[in-house]
């Protein structure tokens, strides 16, 4: 872990890739905090521009050696190569060096009740749902969220109360660099296999992190491996949800008003606190908003304040996000990148009531791709037409021999194709008035 101290007296702090998901609300909380940074990074993008627009300066595209002068702090992605040459640079110069997952757990210790939001699936959204919650209701909390939250203008804020909400990730173990105060786990799936290789492990990381927490889980009553994570912690108050009546929160008198809205009771206990409206599609929303409700009902917010700023929450961007609606067709995004997330995505989508879900798939790692094909394949034929594009190697090299035709011999009627542009052109040629066509993936498919 390091020094917890590292950036006292510090001035200048670069970022290199400064405009990936996880530096860009670290870039808005410590230029809030008032350090001068600057930041490099190799794809122009929406983020790198609102990285430019908060006054941040961002060096040329491409990273180099002597985009580092003048820091006293260097901050860098784990997606980085050992031979970036920034990266070289930055090793060299004798300033000190920091993984954005030691920033980030650097600043969750400055707050003394630090939400931590893990799982599998769906951190997101609830760590959304959670910060739209906690804001609306008048708390000036800091925020770190995978995505873009329009209530707070961004994906990170720094706040004067002693309340942070935080995206937690289990990727290679990165939020056992956390401190949290209240750990909310949503569930625990075979996910980073390539790190982790068996669920075992990952239920054993999660453990950790749930002992690492100071005053309390809330967790998913009705997830085995949460349960068997949580299970042998002690000293912490332990809070369920779920959707049986077995846990401490829970729904009753679901009704789907339509495709994206449901509403329910929020029982705690036995007793009603208030009926909520969730607008956002799928069962998996119904948990995401019981894990948000009470993780902000632990933190003190009145059940009509969760009720009234839960109904505002219409997704984080690239969660179910609407694009546009163009000559009856339309057009949604969604991050979901794993199997299970995918199910429950194109499970919610088909039920919307629209006349074809068209899926326009991007695997994201070879490792992941090859790891679970088979399950790929199985929920890529929920829609009624499947398209694919290469596969998006992120920080791996294909040393697996997988390639996206793979994929496509296991999915009946499905297309798939090397580029975008014929992505593009076989979607506008094919999809037709009353059709939803929704991306789907953690890399670039949504441009």
């Amino acid at each position: 872990m390091p020094d917890l101290n590292i950036l006292n007296g510090k001035k200048h702090i670069h970022f290199i890739g400064i405009g990936g998901s996880g530096m860009y609300p670290l870039a808005q909380i410590l230029h809030s905090k008032g350090y001068f940074l600057t930041g490099s990074d190799n794809n122009e993008t929406e983020t790198l521009e609102a990285v430019r627009k908060m006054g941040i300066e961002v060096k040329p595209l491409g990273q180099r050696a002597e985009n580092i002068e003048g820091a006293d702090l260097i901050v860098h992605t784990a997606a980085i190569m050992a031979d970036n040459p920034e990266l070289i640079a930055a090793k060299l110069s004798g300033v000190p060096v920091l993984e954005r997952s030691e920033l980030l757990g650097i600043v969750t210790s400055w707050y003394e009740n630090a939400f931590c939001v893990a799982g599998t699936h769906g951190k997101t959204t609830t760590t959304s749902m959670l910060t739209q919650i906690l804001f609306g209701s008048g708390l000036d909390i800091s925020a770190f969220i995978g995505g873009k939250l329009p209530v707070i203008n961004g994906s990170g804020r720094a706040g004067s109360s002693d309340i942070m909400t935080c995206e937690a990730c289990e990727f290679v173990d990165t939020f056992l660099k956390l401190y949290p105060d209240v750990a909310v786990i949503l569930n625990i799936d075979a996910d980073h296999l390539d790190y982790f290789k068996t669920v075992d492990n990952i239920i054993k990381s999660f453990n950790k992190f749930c002992n690492n927490t100071t005053k309390a889980i809330i967790y998913n009553g009705d997830d085995e491996n949460t349960v068997k994570a949580v299970s042998s912690v002690s000293g912490k108050e332990k809070i369920t949800f779920g959707l049986s009546d077995k846990n401490d929160f829970y729904p009753l008198n679901i009704e789907r008003i339509n495709g994206m809205t449901t509403e329910f009771d929020l029982i705690h206990k036995g007793e009603k606190l208030v009926r909520l409206t969730v607008s956002v599609p799928g069962e998996h929303n119904i948990l995401n908003a019981l894990a948000a409700s009470a993780a902000a009902y632990y933190a003190g917010v009145k059940p009509y304040d969760i009720a009234e700023n839960l109904k505002k929450f219409t997704g984080a961007g690239r969660r179910f996000e609407k694009i546009a609606e163009k000559n009856g067709i339309t057009i949604v995004d969604d991050y979901a990148h794993h199997p299970a997330e995918i199910n429950v995505t194109l499970s919610a989508a088909v039920k919307m009531g629209y006349k074809r879900v068209v899926a326009v798939f991007q695997p994201f790692t070879f490792s992941r791709t090859k790891l679970l094909l088979d399950d790929f394949a199985r929920v890529m034929q929920i829609p009624d037409c499947a398209v694919l594009t290469d596969i998006m190697g992120s920080r791996e090299k294909n040393t697996y021999g997988i390639f996206t035709r793979h994929l496509a011999e296991k999915i009946p009627g499905s297309v798939w194709f090397d580029t975008f542009d014929e992505v593009e052109e076989y979607v506008m040629s094919h999809a037709e008035s009353g059709d939803l066509v929704i991306t789907m993936g953690c890399g670039d498919v949504y441009k």
